[in-house]
């Protein structure tokens, strides 16, 4: 990494720091109405630094409250390109503030990992979970098994898409796709992967001959399909489920090549609060926890779940087995040259 780049990415992280800090479109709960540990200096506090959106982390972080009422929880959540930013900054600053870190962007947590940064930490439920991960080591452990799908808008598309490749070819997607910026969103990053991996980059020539289009994140895509400025998307199961929970004309179609993507769970090795975000972990993967996880509609590592119907997702088993299988190191050593070989297509 030249020192330009990296002055450039140190100069990014601290004005993301600001931004968290300004609380500036992010999500930043803390669980007695105070100010966060991350603004007071309180690190009695579990910190999570998560993706996750509310509908799926507020039931959790509730239900560990009321198995564990002495420990405060402080959780902050954006897309996983700004939280990695935010935790270069405060490790260069010296001073780490999180405890804890759940997202979608496997291919970080390898880096973490190679950085040393991540406590080695191995739950007693492991045995009875579904791990993704061959070379899993306790350094993370998935806490569910993410689906993405074509996300429809059934007011403005009949007959739903049979595979990916009617999203490339179909005049029906022409100029109304979307794809969350991989340079955002961990998810969108591994779910280009998976595509890559599946159909290799022609692929994304056709998407983008066929007039699809980048968004700004996750949620936004789906908002937009919500909305009818799209008739289709790239969409995360959990994101697209809250949605149609309020309402919205939205469809999870699943075509045979099935993206599923890990969203591990880390603790930090200095980690303020260790004790306390082990016994996270341990909840994240108790049958309780899990049942939240598929309630808010996607897909848990647990397969003793009660799976909701009204989402269409596939079971925990099925996504484990069906979904594409790819070497989470090589998307890690390719990150760079994909957010920017798909930010030069999709300019």
């Amino acid at each position: 990494m030249s020192k330009k780049f990296f002055s450039v990415l140190l100069l990014v992280s601290m004005l993301l720091t600001t931004i968290f800090a300004a609380g500036c479109g992010e999500e930043s709960k803390s669980d007695g109405g105070q100010k966060s540990s991350a603004q007071n200096g309180n690190t009695k506090k579990l910190v999570i630094y998560t993706s996750m959106k509310e509908s799926l982390i507020g039931g959790i972080i509730e239900g560990f409250k009321k198995k564990y009422p002495d420990i405060e929880v402080d959780y902050q959540s954006a897309g996983a390109g700004k939280i990695m930013a935010k935790l270069e900054a405060e490790r260069q600053s010296g001073h780490l503030l999180a405890d804890i870190i759940w997202t979608s962007e496997v291919p970080d947590f390898y880096e973490m990992k190679n950085q040393g940064l991540l406590e080695v930490f191995k739950p007693e439920a492991l045995s009875e979970v579904l791990n993704p991960f061959d070379d899993y080591d306790g350094s993370f452990t998935a806490a569910r098994l993410g689906t993405l799908g074509i996300v429809i808008n059934t007011n403005k598309v009949e007959n739903p898409p049979t595979s990916w490749e009617n999203i490339a070819t179909d005049p029906l997607y022409k100029n109304s796709f979307g794809i969350a910026d991989p340079a955002l969103s961990g998810t969108a990053l591994m779910s280009v992967a998976l595509l890559e991996k599946q159909f290799g980059w022609d692929y994304f020539i056709q998407l983008k001959d066929n007039g699809a289009k980048k968004s700004k994140g996750s949620g936004r895509v789906v908002d937009d399909t919500a909305d009818g400025n799209l008739n289709a998307c790239l969409g995360v199961d959990y994101i697209t489920a809250a949605k149609i929970d309020k309402g919205a004309p939205l469809q999870m179609v699943y075509p045979n090549e099935l993206l599923m993507v890990p969203s591990p769970v880390a603790i930090f090795k200095d980690a303020p609060n260790k004790d306390s975000a082990k016994k996270f972990v341990e909840y994240l993967l108790t049958q309780e926890a899990q049942q939240k996880v598929a309630d808010a509609g996607t897909v848990p590592v647990r397969s003793d779940v009660k799976m909701p119907e009204k989402y269409n997702l596939p079971l925990p088993a099925e996504a484990f087995e069906k979904g594409i299988k790819i070497n989470y190191n090589e998307v890690l050593e390719k990150k760079e040259d994909t957010v920017q070989k798909f930010s030069d297509l999709f300019k």
